[in-house]
């Protein structure tokens, strides 16, 4: 009993230790983002004063002179379209794989994990040439981009969670009357409400905060994301204003810090739900 407790204290004591490493560059970068530029370099690690504070100009310098609030209305637009996207042709895939078994649904399996395998950086200068080619370098295109990207994990996930679905209840719908897309949006769809929720968090914060992809295949004279409008607050020759990027980096951390706390249990829920059969 006295070893169990030892024990219970040390885990507490660790895991207080670790939510402390992560969250203290948050809280750096969220005091630093009221100083004045030129302090922020000089006293990184103190708090504002009469003499650094500078209150909302950071932030008003990120919003007006680099156009931040476009970049967001650009994100939210990216990040929400790939997303219902890759929420509804991933689990229909899904599904159709699980249930009808031949070898093209097995090898559509196999190449769907095989590309959560594959480095990015195998396939960037290829995608980036493709994308020229095709003319995807728009917001509409950048969604189609991240469905193919995005698509190894939810069908993974979605597969698992489908192969503990029982098929007899598909089989009752179908018996009274419902079509195979009938059944899968009145019935099938209902049920994985768990999976949906883990795989559209997990890909959400993903397609929030990249950057590499939006880099590569936007047209970034039209088109920015908060990630690249971050990236352009560095100046040419070394100049970085590094008051609008701490402001920048807050106002683009807080909604998804938000969106994630709200709906992490879920996660667990989804993934859990998917493990029960493999």
């Amino acid at each position: 009993m006295v070893r169990k407790k030892r024990l219970n204290r040390l885990g507490t004591g660790l895991f207080t230790f670790i939510s402390i490493f992560y969250v203290l560059p948050v809280v750096v970068v969220l005091f630093n983002s009221f100083k004045k530029k030129s302090y922020i370099n000089l006293e990184p690690f103190k708090l504002p004063n009469e003499t650094t504070f500078t209150g909302l100009d950071n932030y008003a310098t990120a919003i007006n002179q680099y156009d931040f609030l476009k970049a967001v209305g650009w994100t939210v637009f990216i990040t929400v379209g790939s997303v219902l996207v890759i929420l509804i042709c991933t689990s229909m895939c899904a599904w159709f794989i699980t249930r009808v078994r031949t070898r093209v649904t097995k090898a559509i399996y196999i190449l769907c994990v095989f590309s959560m395998v594959v480095p990015f950086q195998m396939v960037m200068f290829t995608l980036s040439l493709v994308t020229d080619r095709l003319g995807l370098g728009t917001p509409w295109g950048l969604i189609i981009i991240y469905l193919g990207f995005g698509a190894g994990l939810a069908v993974f996930m979605f597969c698992g969670f489908v192969k503990s679905i029982p098929i007899e209840i598909e089989e009752a719908a179908m018996i009274d009357g419902c079509s195979p897309i009938r059944t899968f949006f009145s019935v099938v769809l209902p049920i994985m409400k768990p999976t949906y929720i883990s795989v559209g968090i997990l890909e959400t914060m993903w397609i929030w905060n990249d950057f590499l992809l939006p880099y590569l295949t936007l047209d970034i004279k039209k088109y920015k994301t908060i990630s690249i409008v971050i990236q352009y607050m560095k100046g040419s020759y070394g100049r970085v204003d590094m008051g609008a990027i701490m402001a920048a980096l807050i106002m683009a951390v807080i909604p998804v810090v938000i969106f994630y706390l709200s709906c992490q249990k879920h996660i667990i829920k989804g993934v859990a739900a998917g493990a029960v059969k493999g």
